[in-house]
C-alpha cells in the first residue's frame, strides 16, 4: 500500500539511531579497545597506577582492573560488555581481570584484520572457540599439581605473584603467609573436595603504624567497644553467647494508655521494668557465658546488671560479624534467652577491647580450630590501606584457587607464550578460513608478554624474539624478566593458578565472539531528546 501511496512505513519510533554491518562492528571494536587501553598500562609488576575521581569528589587510586571498570561510568553497549567480563573473572576467580580485557580487546583487534579481508564474523568466531579449546589443553598438558611437601612454598609464591603489581613494597611475603594460614584455617573438605569461602575471612582496616603491623587473628575483630565504662576490658576462657535478641523492655505493637493514679504505682511500673531487665541478664548469668556480643539494643538498666555481673558486652554487632563469631568460636546465634543453655556457648582463649588508632575494638582470640578468621590491614594513610585490602583479596582468592584445584602454571607470561605457540602449531592443521581465526588467536595471546615488557619499559620486539625460540626449543617456563632479558618463572616463584588462566581464556573468547556476532545496532532516544551516537566510555 505505502508504494502505491508513496507514504514512507515508520517502523522505529522517531529520534531512533541505527548503525548496521562493517560500521557497528568498527564502532563496537573501538569502544571495547578504548576499555582495554584504559587498563592496559596497569598490567604486571611495573603497571602503573590509575587515579579515578567520582562525581562526589572521592578519589581512588589502583591498578587493580575490577576497581578501576567499577569506578568508571561506562555508556557504550560494547563497552559494558567488557566490564562485565572483568567482573565475571574477579566472581568466579577473583584475579586475572586486567588480563581478561586486554586479551578480548586484542582478539577483537586481530578480527577486525581478518574482517578487512572479507572474511565472515561466523568464521573468525568458530576459529577462536577452536583455538581456545586447543589453548585450554595446552593450559592443562603444563600445569603442574601441588604436592604436600612443596605445598606452602608454592602457595605462597601464588600468593606473592598475585601481589606483584600492587604497592605493598617490602610487605608482599608478610601478606602472602597471612594469606595462606587464612584460607587454610577457612578451608572445608565436601564430598571429597576442598572448599572455600573468602566470605569467612574478615579484612579489617585502620589507619596508623605500617603494611608491616598487619596482622592475621586466629578469631573475629568487632569494629565496636564494651557498651559499658565498668565492664572488664579482658576477659581470659570465654564462654561467649551470641544474641540476635534485643536486652531492653519491647515496646506494644499498639497504642496502650496506663493510667497511674498513685506514687506506688509508678514506683511498682519502674520495678517491673527493672525486674524484667533483671531477669533477662540472669538468664545470661545462668547459662554460664562471662562474654556477651548482642546484635539487637541493650537498654542503659541491662547493661547495669551486666556490669555488675562482670560480663564483658558489645551491643549492635553486625549480622555478617555475628555468623563469622559463630563460625570462629563454635557458638550458637540464639534467638530467644529461654533458649539460651551452656551447650550454646562459644569459646575462645580471650576477649579484649584495644585501641586501634583512634578507634577501640576488641578481639576475639584463640578459637579452636575457627572456621571464620580476620586480617586486621594498617597503614599510613588511607588510600595505602585501600590498596593493601585489594592485594590481600587477590592474594586470598588465588591461594583458594590452588587449594581448589590443585595446579599452578608458570607465570611472567611463560604460559601465554607456550600457548601461543602450540595454537600456532595447530592453525597449520586446520583448513580453511578459519586457519586464518586459529593464527591470529595465537598473536592475540602474546599480547600478555608484550604488555608485561613494554610496562616495564622494555622493548616488546626485541622481548618476543627472544621469547619465541625459547620455547620453540622446549623452555616451556621461560617468562618475561622485567629488569631485561628472560627468565624461568618457575624457578624464580612466579606462578598462577591453572583456574584463573582458564577462566580468563574462556572469558576473553566469550566476550569477543558476542561483540564480533552483532551487525545491528539500534540505540532508541530517551524521552525529550534526540538519540546521539553511542558513546565509547567515559570517567565519573
Amino acid at each position: 500500500m505505502s508504494a502505491l501511496t508513496g507514504r514512507p512505513v515508520i517502523v522505529l519510533k522517531e529520534g531512533t539511531r541505527r548503525s548496521r554491518g562493517g560500521e557497528a562492528r568498527r564502532t563496537n571494536i573501538t569502544a571495547a579497545t578504548i576499555v582495554a587501553q584504559t587498563l592496559k598500562t596497569t598490567l604486571g609488576p611495573r603497571g602503573m597506577d590509575k587515579m579515578v575521581i567520582d562525581s562526589l569528589g572521592d578519589v581512588t587510586v589502583t591498578n587493580d582492573g575490577a576497581t578501576i571498570l567499577d569506578e568508571i561510568d561506562v555508556q557504550n553497549p560494547a563497552a559494558k560488555l567488557m566490564v562485565e567480563v572483568a567482573k565475571t573473572q574477579d566472581d568466579e576467580v577473583g584475579d586475572g581481570t586486567t588480563s581478561v580485557v586486554v586479551l578480548a580487546a586484542e582478539l577483537l583487534k586481530k578480527a577486525s584484520d581478518l574482517l578487512d579481508q572479507n572474511i565472515h564474523p561466523n568464521i573468525i568466531s568458530d576459529g577462536y572457540k577452536k583455538a581456545a579449546k586447543k589453548a585450554i589443553e595446552v593450559l592443562n598438558k603444563n600445569a603442574i599439581k601441588v604436592g604436600p611437601k612443596e605445598r606452602e612454598k608454592l602457595l605462597r609464591q601464588v600468593a606473592s605473584t598475585a601481589m606483584r603489581s600492587k604497592v605493598i613494597g617490602h610487605a608482599k611475603d608478610l601478606f602472602a603467609k597471612i594469606a595462606v594460614e587464612a584460607v587454610d584455617r577457612v578451608a572445608e573438605k565436601k564430598d571429597g573436595k576442598t572448599v572455600v569461602d573468602i566470605d569467612n575471612i574478615q579484612i579489617q582496616k585502620k589507619e596508623g603504624k605500617s603494611l608491616a603491623d598487619t596482622e592475621l587473628v586466629r578469631g573475629i575483630i568487632i569494629d565496636k567497644e564494651v557498651v559499658h565504662a565498668g565492664m572488664p576490658k579482658g576477659i581470659e576462657k570465654c564462654k561467649i553467647a551470641l544474641l540476635n535478641y534485643p536486652l531492653e523492655v519491647k515496646k506494644t505493637e499498639m497504642d496502650a494508655v496506663i493510667r497511674i493514679k498513685k506514687a506506688e504505682q509508678m514506683k511498682a511500673f519502674l520495678e517491673q521494668e527493672t525486674d524484667m531487665l533483671r531477669q533477662m541478664v540472669n538468664k545470661i548469668r545462668k547459662s554460664g557465658a562471662n562474654v556477651v556480643f548482642c546484635q539487637k539494643g541493650m537498654d542503659d538498666i541491662a547493661q547495669h546488671f551486666l556490669t555488675k555481673a562482670g560480663i564483658l558486652t558489645v551491643r549492635r554487632v553486625k549480622k555478617s560479624d555475628i555468623e563469622k563469631l559463630a563460625r570462629a568460636t563454635g557458638g550458637k546465634i540464639v534467638t530467644n534467652l529461654d533458649d539460651l543453655k551452656k551447650k550454646d556457648l562459644g569459646y575462645a582463649d580471650s576477649a579484649e577491647e584495644r585501641s586501634v588508632g583512634k578507634d577501640k575494638m576488641v578481639f576475639v582470640e584463640g578459637c579452636k580450630n575457627p572456621k571464620s578468621v580476620s586480617i586486621l590491614i594498617k597503614a599510613g594513610i588511607e588510600r595505602a590501606v585501600d590498596e593493601a585490602e585489594r592485594a590481600i583479596h587477590d592474594a586470598l582468592c588465588t591461594v583458594a584457587d590452588v587449594l581448589e584445584d590443585n595446579r599452578v602454571v608458570a607465570g611472567a607470561g611463560a604460559i601465554e607464550a607456550e600457548m601461543a605457540k602450540e595454537v600456532r602449531d595447530y592453525a597449520e592443521s586446520v583448513s580453511g578460513k578459519e586457519q586464518l581465526a586459529i593464527m591470529e588467536f595465537a598473536n592475540a595471546l602474546e599480547i600478555i608478554p608484550v604488555t608485561i615488557a613494554e610496562n616495564a619499559g622494555l622493548d616488546p620486539v626485541e622481548t618476543m624474539v627472544e621469547l619465541r625460540p625459547a620455547h620453540d626449543k622446549g623452555k616451556r617456563h621461560m617468562g618475561v624478566n622485567i629488569d631485561g632479558g628472560l627468565i624461568d618463572a618457575w624457578k624464580a616463584g612466579i606462578i598462577e593458578p591453572l583456574l584463573v588462566k582458564g577462566q580468563f581464556i574462556k572469558s576473553a573468547v566469550d566476550a569477543s565472539t558476542m561483540i564480533l556476532r552483532i551487525d545491528d545496532i539500534i540505540a532508541a532516544s530517551a524521552k525529550g531528546a534526540p538519540a546521539g551516537p553511542p558513546g565509547a566510555a567515559g570517567g565519573r
